[in-house]
């Protein structure tokens, strides 16, 4: 059973990552922050990224290339599909607006649930016809029922956000037969390794009413810099960019996009990380009273509290400057979930102790 929102924290931000707030709670420095709150790589960002970002500062003088033609090449070889099937973006949530734009002109849009609130942003900002597709959270692994409607569109993500599950390819692929437009977000599938991703990017040539969507700032810890891009058939892609700004990207996250893709020591030594650490902390939230974690495949745990998410967020903040993300945004979880990022090793056990103590009757 979910609660209303709890309204001692005013202010309460809508996503995680907003270290000021929490810092106006903590009576502290936003950088004293311990922020689980945003699910970023907390090896990044890659030194070959800082680098090249301090070589090309004199660049901002001049615009950059509305058709972004290094960039689009550059993704195009990292996933060897064609560069007019490629458009990047000032971060996903650029590109969900023009993608809820376009799911608004079909019937209906059938929205997984619990889902991302920029989902439904976008699509309300063209006033999309809405219908959720709750998943079954007492399920293992939690799943959704979705039937198929002519002139519909379908709007999921994989890994999942919040709950972290993974979907087989093999069971999206029969969708993309049944729906007009099969919007899927992977954010968060970079975080697993080559032979363990479920992406559909293998398909998407064959299939011209899918649309992936993909982020380079979780993974490569540069959520300032804002930079996404979607992969999809061309006419989806030249209408967005008539819709849109004429440069979304700038100069900087353009060079440290390039930069960040060829880095593939920085891409193993974040393969070799996140099953580890994730697995401890899971070991470790499991042995504490009243909380259920779900097991995930993502950089973030989705965590079940019998104690009310928005207190046990306040008690860390007070007492341990420690950053959790409220549910409060997925109205499916409410006061009885909270999700944290997988955290280096040291922090991760900082978190645990802070929690143990917080959870103490």
């Amino acid at each position: 059973m979910t609660t209303a929102p709890s309204p001692s924290i005013p202010g309460r931000p809508t996503h995680g990552g907003n270290r000021n707030w929490a810092a106006q709670l903590a009576n502290c420095t936003p950088e004293e922050i311990l922020d689980f709150s945003a699910s970023i790589n907390p090896l990044g960002p890659p030194p070959s990224v800082l680098t090249i970002l301090a070589e090309q500062l004199q660049h901002l003088t001049a615009y950059p290339d509305p058709r972004y033609p290094q960039l689009r090449s550059a993704l195009s070889n990292f996933h060897h599909l064609p560069m007019d099937w490629i458009l990047p973006g000032n971060g996903a949530a650029e590109l969900l607006t023009w993608i809820g734009r376009e799911l608004a002109q079909l019937d209906t849009t059938y929205l997984v649930t619990p889902a991302f609130a920029d989902y439904q942003r976008s699509l309300k900002a063209f006033n999309a016809r809405i219908v959720p597709v709750p998943m079954d959270l007492a399920a293992v692994p939690p799943q959704a029922n979705i039937t198929a409607s002519t002139n519909c569109g379908l709007l999921l993500n994989n890994p999942h956000n919040p709950m972290g599950t993974l979907t087989l390819r093999k069971d999206l692929i029969p969708y993309l037969d049944q729906f007009a437009l099969v919007v899927v977000d992977e954010a968060f599938m970079d975080f697993l390794p080559p032979e363990q991703q479920q992406s559909l990017l293998d398909v998407i040539l064959d299939f011209p009413n899918l649309i992936v969507l993909r982020s380079l700032t979780k993974f490569y810890s540069l959520p300032g810099l804002r930079l996404g891009y979607a992969v999809g058939h061309p006419d989806y892609l030249k209408r967005w960019q008539q819709w849109r700004d004429p440069w979304p990207v700038n100069t900087l996250a353009e060079v440290a996009a390039i930069s960040a893709l060829q880095d593939h020591s920085f891409q193993q030594q974040t393969w070799d990380w996140l099953p580890p650490a994730r697995d401890a902390l899971i070991a470790g939230l499991q042995k504490l009273p009243g909380l259920t974690p779900l097991v995930g495949a993502a950089n973030f745990l989705l965590v079940k509290t019998e104690v009310p998410c928005t207190q046990l967020q306040k008690d860390l903040l007070k007492s341990h400057k420690i950053l959790i993300r409220d549910c409060l945004s997925f109205p499916e979880l409410g006061e009885n979930y909270f999700r944290i990022a997988v955290r280096l090793p040291g922090e991760n056990d900082q978190l645990l102790t802070a929690l143990a103590q917080a959870l103490q009757p």
